[in-house]
């Protein structure tokens, strides 16, 4: 991010766009003293924790204590990078950023902008036309035998290209789009002669594929009359706007309940995702005809921790479970797998069976290695030698794809119980499989900090301490005389206040929301925007102040008190040793007694 925006220019966007209104547009706010509350976006719950507060400019869940300012709300709410959640905050309040003023950069966006044009008034003409053209009676008459009820239609915005080589072609012409520019869209095709073009879509039930934010940037289209010399569907190619293995159908509309559900259901076609989301089974997304890529699992990741595989009951369909695998594993994402019952997909079985006893299915879906170990027992012989080593070797190489030790000791003893094998000896078959795999691809190096939900919490009188440092300046002013860093145990804390007493002695202060664009860590983030975000009134804050900072050193005191004791008693120590520590533990007795001072060393 940094050299893209200046400070200057964030300051600007955050400062045009008020975190209330910015909140209110995403979910209904209530004021609450001189806060705002609402349900958390972010989490279930049926009393309001998450509050606003609109002074600061900061947000704070006290349920799942996610927290930060309008940037990060935007960016959390929408699941986009930050950068994103800065475009979309200054196109809000018209701001232009610097590198949208690069002729590279403009140049890109114009022609992507051009290309989501075309897209939306195509999407609209096929709309139409499935609605209207006498021509497209095969296609309503195709959908109502599916079963797929006029609001899906028009929620999804199916259509219908016409049966014809030059519609698109001659309608893009009445628009005055360049032929060029329609081809770069992927929606004609230049004849191999090099003289004009053909449209790609004919005669077909269309898709429209849509990105997170509900553009139009593809189309699948499907025919009506499959037969052996055409392909049952056609998707539109990769485009400057369409990257098939970074897309899920359906996403732009499924995305809440993947949030709220914590789970993805993952099945193969439009239709079952449609089937599904009207059904009332919102958390669904749909690959593009292809296996799960490691992109796919990045954009699941962002949404939700696991995912259930719901293919269709061929073999076809269970082939595709299986492809899916190696991304999925690597990604850390828990794996179930639901199978259908012959000759069901989630479209057809949902249609004859209804919701209920398909998320019967959907609940009673196995883990993806008791699927897995059923699947290879079915295919292989397991009454010979070769077919056991067949499954313990396939076995063994999906656990260790999983780099998960743990893991891979469960599943070795489930799998020589099915095979009737010493459970020690697939254990060590499984270890040599693991052991010829690269290192992990999501390995971390450094000492990178622990994620939030792992951290160890501050204590209460530390959590008062940065309630006070940020109720007021006055108190940041009165810390940095008074408070010796040192004082504080938690890392994370000290580091907050460190950071506010530097901005307050060097006159860098730019409130709340500034400190926490520049708070990388999210455990800290969350920690400041809990401190800053309560709605009490703080009685007598002065004197709360003193008596805080003043417990927080006479608690450090006691600590190097213990450690003196050690010290002056330890049986190794030189008498010498035994006189400094006393010495240094009678100073510390009475500068434990002495009210506070400005602050110095003790």
């Amino acid at each position: 991010m940094a050299g893209l925006v200046s400070p200057a220019t964030l300051e600007q966007i955050r400062a045009a766009n008020d975190i209330v209104d910015v909140v209110s547009s995403y979910i209904p706010l209530k004021r609450a003293g001189s806060n705002f509350v609402a349900l958390c976006p972010f989490h279930r719950e049926k009393t309001p924790s998450f509050n606003v507060n609109p002074r600061l400019q900061i947000f704070h869940c006290f349920g799942c204590h996610r927290g930060g300012d309008v940037f990060a709300f935007v960016q959390q709410y929408e699941n986009i990078g930050f950068i994103d959640a800065v475009r979309r905050l200054a196109e809000r309040a018209g701001i232009k950023l610097e590198f949208e003023k690069d002729p590279a950069y403009v140049q890109a966006r114009h022609l992507r902008d051009r290309l989501l044009q075309i897209h939306e008034q195509i999407a609209q003409r096929w709309q139409m036309c499935l609605a209207n053209d006498a021509a497209a009676r095969p296609a309503r008459e195709y959908l109502a035998a599916r079963g797929v009820p006029p609001e899906a239609v028009k929620l999804f915005r199916l259509g219908y290209a016409p049966e014809a080589w030059d519609d698109t072609v001659n309608w893009a012409k009445s628009k005055g789009f360049e032929l060029e520019l329609v081809e770069k869209a992927g929606l004609i095709i230049r004849r191999e002669s090099g003289d004009g073009w053909y449209d790609r879509f004919r005669g077909r039930l269309i898709f429209p594929i849509c990105d997170e934010q509900g553009r139009v940037i593809a189309f699948s289209g499907r025919v009506l009359q499959a037969d052996d010399k055409t392909a049952k569907y056609v998707n539109s190619p990769e485009t400057p706007i369409f990257t098939k293995s970074k897309v899920f159908y359906g996403l732009d509309k499924t995305k809440r309940a993947l949030l709220d559900s914590g789970f993805a259901i993952v099945c193969e076609g439009q239709l079952d995702l449609i089937r599904c989301f009207m059904a009332g089974i919102q958390n669904v997304v749909a690959p593009l005809g292809t296996a799960l890529t490691a992109e796919h699992t990045r954009i699941l990741r962002r949404y939700v921790n696991e995912v259930l595989l719901c293919f269709d009951s061929d073999d076809a369909g269970q082939a595709a479970a299986v492809r899916s695998l190696d991304n999925l594993l690597a990604s850390g994402l828990a794996i179930r797998v639901a199978v259908m019952p012959a000759p069901h997909d989630p479209d057809s079985y949902i249609k004859q069976h209804g919701a209920g006893p398909f998320m019967e299915l959907v609940s009673g879906a196995k883990e993806f290695f008791d699927y897995y170990l059923d699947r290879l027992c079915r295919i292989n012989d397991i009454a010979t030698d070769k077919g056991r080593t067949a499954v313990a070797e396939a076995m063994g190489e999906v656990v260790a794809k999983t780099f998960n030790p743990v893991l891979g000791d469960t599943v070795a003893r489930k799998t020589a119980a099915r095979l009737g094998l010493a459970p020690d000896a697939v254990a060590a078959l499984f270890k040599r499989l693991a052991a010829r795999q690269p290192s992990s691809p999501h390995a971390h190096t450094g000492d990178a900090p622990a994620p939030a939900a792992q951290r160890e919490s501050p204590s209460q009188l530390e959590r008062w301490l940065l309630r006070l440092l940020f109720l007021s300046d006055e108190n940041a002013r009165w810390l940095a005389e008074h408070l010796d860093i040192e004082w504080v145990a938690h890392p994370s804390v000290r580091n907050i206040v460190a950071r506010r007493l530097q901005a307050v002695t060097s006159e860098a202060w730019a409130g709340v929301a500034a400190f926490l664009a520049d708070c990388t860590d999210e455990f800290e983030r969350e920690l400041v925007t809990e401190a800053a975000t309560i709605d009490r009134e703080v009685p007598d804050p002065q004197r709360q102040l003193e008596d805080v900072t003043r417990a927080l050193r006479n608690q450090f005191i006691e600590q190097q008190l213990v450690l003196l004791r050690q010290r002056a008693s330890a049986p190794g120590a030189t008498e010498a040793e035994r006189l400094d520590a006393l010495r240094q533990y009678q100073e510390l007795v009475l500068a434990r007694a002495r009210p506070l001072q400005p602050r110095q060393s003790i």
